[in-house]
């Protein structure tokens, strides 16, 4: 668990080594094991034997976070904070008995992990590849519970600690140097432990700011009245961005807030009280649902077809220069792929390779990136108006208008230059995956990749599987989303695929209450509040008023003599035929335009649409923007568009913003509490009708 080695110099080295685990992580097993050796530590100080420690890691990361399985089923608020402060103390006592300490960190330092690193007098990261650290925890409606924040405050101040750990952002090696999370680097592990040593050898006594009496917190405390109102400043930003519906970023605040008007330990005992609640608040439950269990058993390959080997791409074909496919080619080219681009003309093509120069550029600039590292991207990007340059390309991907004889079109060209083992995936948004596929040379190696945009920053992509695409397809497809850092969730080639269609249930109830005479602000600013990214007017605005319909069309087809036409439909109509407001790319839809920015709602809607009542059921309305998405996610899983809880859940998190805080479309049912959830359903469906009907296999699909 934790090996110990003593050299001559009186320096120990402690090498974490959990066993049967291919990483280190921070759970009870750990900490007590901590115990005994600070224990024999603190005796050699007495006797004079000890002139340092180093702690440093056996495995590929140096210490990672919590045991999440042991946070997610925590009920015991009292257990929760006992266990909290049984860490605290073990991390007090490495750092306080005057011994300086050095973690050598030769891996990444997350969460729990990195409080470690923080509890030491002196941190050296290994100048490698691939190192982060950070605090991930408020991603998952969390923080850190190990004093991290306490310790962050005190050595950086008070803003930029809370820029930090709200942002959740893992820091790469030269980052985490130049904002003051490490001390400095090592450009090899005999260095790196060569460097804590002299760190060592020079320091006579090891004592950090909190406990010397002269030393104080960074800009002040929030007892200073200009500290005071940068924190009132910093709580009504969270609060008109989020809402007040993330509890971590305000217990963040809180924490910071109240721990710097007293001393450490009694500090370090707020951060614990503040962690406690997170944690038995069911926000935190849904999140940790969603962004650990859930993501992980997507990235385990739940959804990936069994019995193939795992597919490592290397060059990939992109036709298309535009948007998305220069944030593809860029996607792909962060992770070590090359790129050829493909467009009309090779000057076209260039703009694509500018796009990517101009993004590299600002990261340059930032510090988020190093020289060497963008000239070496841009080295493995060809551009060309050539499919011969195909070649030898293990993945071609279109991303050109969407239209069905273009696409068509750059599929037949491509195909006569790629050869049987290579996969041809267009990127279309609305055209069925199975109809493209008919001008294939080989339809089983077809697919469907929708990547979202801005495709380099989107982390969902949906792998569509055509009539004719193999399971093998589909394996080698989510092996290349995996590839580029993306979550890949597989759907059946139907209307919409699973998010467009889901996302437009939210459009047009939305559109509905326009219809209803509820007033447009009232309507986008409540789909705001209950934590989706725009409003449904505004959203609609931004896909398109033709796409909403169009999908809406598709639904049509598709059900046939079933189907009942939504009553947004006659809204659409009146935009689109009567009113010619298409949307945002016309400069004209529910919202008015300077240019792409809007400028506020058209003054016309209220006038055209009668939006004048008054007396509001908020809550109601609510529910009915929210459940109608629910229900139609369900209905995607009852008509196997999409085959598991976990990939509906995540896959409306990050493919159209659904609120993170409750866990995703299935997961909202417990959040809102199954009982309720049915009696809610059919109080509207009695109020507003089909649309609100349960589907037939409600119960044993959300009890999966």
């Amino acid at each position: 668990m934790i090996r110990y080695k003593k050299d001559t110099d009186n320096i120990v080295t402690l090498t974490m080594d959990m066993s049967g685990r291919a990483a280190n992580v921070i759970n009870h097993e750990i900490a007590r094991a901590f115990v005994p050796v600070i224990e024999h530590l603190k005796e050699e100080k007495a006797e004079g034997q000890l002139k340092g420690v180093i702690i440093t890691s056996a495995k590929k990361n140096f210490l990672e976070g919590g045991d999440l399985e042991y946070l997610y089923h925590s009920t015991d608020r009292k257990e929760i904070f006992q266990f909290a402060e049984e860490l605290k103390h073990v991390l007090r006592e490495l750092e306080s008995p005057g011994v300086p300490v050095v973690a050598a960190i030769n891996g990444n330092a997350l969460g729990s992990g990195f409080e470690l690193a923080l509890a030491c007098h002196h941190r050296i990261v290994l100048d490698q590849t691939g190192i982060r650290i950070g605090f991930p925890e408020v991603k998952l409606g969390l923080i850190p519970g190990s004093g991290g924040i306490i310790r962050l405050m005190w050595l950086l101040g008070i803003e930029k600690a809370y820029n930090i750990l709200s942002s959740g952002k893992l820091y790469h090696r030269h980052e985490a140097v130049s904002i003051g999370l490490v001390d400095e680097m090592a450009g090899t592990k005999r260095e790196m432990m060569e460097k804590a040593k002299a760190w060592l050898l020079n320091k006579e006594e090891g004592r950090r700011p909190w406990d010397l009496a002269k030393c104080s917190i960074p800009q002040g405390t929030a007892k200073d009245v200009k500290v005071a109102n940068e924190i009132r400043r910093m709580a009504a930003e969270l609060a008109g961005r989020t809402y007040n519906n993330y509890p971590a970023p305000q217990a963040l605040l809180n924490v910071l807030s109240e721990g710097s008007k007293v001393d450490f330990d009694t500090a370090s005992r707020i951060e614990s009280r503040y962690y406690t609640n997170l944690i038995s608040n069911q926000a935190c439950k849904n999140m940790i649902k969603a962004f650990w269990f859930d993501l992980n058993y997507i990235k385990e390959g739940g959804n990936r077809p069994k019995g193939f080997g795992k597919f490592r791409p290397r060059k990939i074909g992109i036709i298309g220069a535009g948007r998305m496919g220069s944030g593809i080619a860029y996607a792909c080219l962060n992770y070590g792929m090359k790129v050829v681009l493909k467009d009309v003309s090779k000057p076209i093509a260039e703009r694509g390779r500018a796009y990517v120069a101009q993004r590299l550029e600002k990261e340059v600039a930032s510090g988020s990136r190093q020289m060497d590292n963008q000239e070496d991207m841009l080295n493995r990007i060809v551009t060309t108006e050539s499919s011969a340059d195909f070649e030898d390309c293990d993945l071609v991907i279109e991303a050109v208008f969407e239209n069905r004889m273009v696409k068509q079109k750059v599929l037949r060209e491509a195909e006569e230059h790629i050869d049987e083992y290579t996969l041809f995936a267009s990127n279309t948004v609305s055209i069925p995956i199975t109809k493209l596929g008919e001008a294939a040379l080989r339809p089983s190696n077809f697919i469907g990749l929708h990547f979202f945009s801005p495709a380099e920053e989107v982390p969902l992509v949906e792998i569509v599987r055509g009539a004719q695409t193999s399971d093998e397809t589909i394996a080698r497809a989510f092996d290349f989303v995996r590839a580029i850092r993306k979550t890949p969730i597989v759907v059946k080639d139907d209307w919409g695929f699973f998010a467009a269609r889901v996302q437009n249930t939210y459009i047009l109830e939305g559109i509905t209450m326009l219809q209803e005479g509820y007033p447009p602000a009232l309507i986008d600013n409540l789909g705001k509040q209950c934590g989706m990214p725009f409003g449904a007017l505004k959203l609609a605005d931004n896909l398109g008023l033709n796409m909403v319909l169009k999908y809406e069309n598709q639904a049509a087809e598709h059900y046939g003599s079933k189907y009942v036409q939504h009553p947004a439909v006659e809204v659409l109509r009146v935009m689109l035929e009567e009113l010619q407001r298409p949307g945002r790319q016309k400069r004209a839809g529910f919202y008015d335009y300077d240019g792409d920015q809007s400028i506020g709602l058209w003054d016309g809607l209220i006038e055209q649409f009668s939006a004048t009542l008054i007396d509001t059921d908020n809550q109601e309305l609510t529910d009915r923007l929210m459940i109608a998405q629910v229900l139609e996610a369900v209905w995607c899983m009852q008509e196997k568009v999409i085959e598991s809880i976990p990939a509906a859940n995540v896959g409306s998190i990050h493919g159209w913003g659904f609120p993170a805080f409750k866990g995703g479309v299935i997961q909202y049912v417990y959040d809102y509490g199954k009982d309720a959830f049915v009696k809610r359903c059919k109080a509207l469906q009695k109020a507003h009708g089909q649309r609100f009907r349960l589907p037939a296999k409600f119960e044993e699909i959300v009890s999966q």
